[in-house]
C-alpha cells in the first residue's frame, strides 16, 4: 500500500526549560492512501498532538513527517496552508464556523481562496454535497440556528470540497448523542469506500470499530495495534468487542 503520511521518531514537547513536557515520546507511524485509522488512549495520551503533527498543524522537535514522500519541515507556512486547504480536510469535535457567515458559505470559505472565478461551480458542488450528507434546504441557515449533529455535516461538506487525499477528524463525534454519532459515522465510512484516507481520534469504541487499523496510546507513545480486516463493517459487535478487550489488555 503507497503511504501518504507517514511519521518517523516524532517527538514533541510543550513548553521550555524546566517547564518542558513531552507529549510524544518517538512515535512512528504510517497512513496508507484510502485507509481508515483510529487513534485511541486515555485524555493526554497523545492522541490529538499526533493528528496535529501528521497534519503539519504543529511542529515537531525531532523525527520526520513525510507527505507524499516530502519532508513537512521543508515546506514554509504559506506551502503547508495550501497543503491543509487543498489536500487534507479537517472535522473537529466543535465545528470551526464563522458566525457571520451562513451555512452555504462557511462550507465555500476556503475553496474560494484558490478558486474565485469559480463561485458558481463551487456554489452547485457545496449544495450537491449538503444534499448527500442530508442537510440541502439549511443554506441559508445562520449557524446559530442549526443543530450540533447538523453542524457536524457542515463541516464535513467544507472537508470534502477540496477532494482531499485525507480527512482527520479530532473526537467528531464527542459532542453528539449516539443517534447522530451513528449517522456521522455511515458519513465517514462512505467517505472512505470512496477512496479517501481517514485518520479518527475518538474514545469510543464503536467510533472505532468503523476503523480498518485501531492504533492504541499512551503516555506519548503507540502501544499497540488492532487490525479489524478480517470483520466486516457488519459485525459491529465483534469489532467493538476485540477493541474493549485490547483497552483493558493495555489498560488504556
Amino acid at each position: 500500500m503507497n503511504k501518504i503520511i507517514v511519521g518517523d521518531q516524532i517527538v514533541k514537547r510543550y513548553g521550555t526549560g524546566g517547564e518542558s513536557r513531552q507529549v510524544l515520546d518517538r512515535v512512528s507511524v504510517e497512513i496508507g492512501k484510502g485507509e481508515f485509522v483510529a487513534v485511541m488512549g486515555p485524555s493526554g495520551s497523545g492522541k490529538s498532538t499526533l493528528m496535529f503533527c501528521l497534519s503539519g498543524m504543529d511542529a515537531i522537535d525531532e523525527g520526520v513527517v513525510l507527505y507524499n514522500g516530502k519532508p513537512l519541515s521543508q515546506m514554509g507556512e504559506v506551502e503547508l496552508a495550501d497543503l491543509r486547504r487543498r489536500r487534507m480536510g479537517f472535522v473537529f469535535q466543535q465545528p470551526t464556523l464563522l458566525r457571520n457567515l451562513n451555512v452555504l458559505d462557511n462550507i465555500l470559505l476556503p475553496s474560494l481562496r484558490d478558486n474565485r472565478k469559480r463561485v458558481a461551480e463551487l456554489t452547485d458542488k457545496a449544495r450537491s454535497l449538503m444534499k448527500r450528507v442530508g442537510i440541502a434546504g439549511l443554506e441559508s441557515r445562520e449557524i446559530t440556528q442549526v443543530s450540533g449533529g447538523q453542524l457536524q455535516r457542515v463541516g464535513i461538506c467544507r472537508a470534502l470540497m477540496g477532494d482531499p487525499d485525507i480527512i482527520f477528524g479530532d473526537e467528531p463525534t464527542g459532542a453528539l448523542n449516539s443517534a447522530s454519532a451513528q449517522e456521522m459515522m455511515e458519513l465517514f465510512t462512505a467517505i472512505h469506500a470512496e477512496g479517501t484516507a481517514i485518520m479518527l481520534v475518538t474514545h469510543d469504541a464503536q467510533v472505532a470499530a468503523r476503523a480498518e487499523r485501531v492504533l492504541f496510546m499512551r503516555d506519548g507513545a503507540i502501544v499497540s495495534e488492532l487490525l479489524l480486516s478480517r470483520y466486516r463493517q457488519e459485525e459491529a459487535a465483534a469489532r467493538v468487542s476485540r477493541i474493549t478487550e485490547r483497552m483493558t489488555s493495555l489498560g488504556v
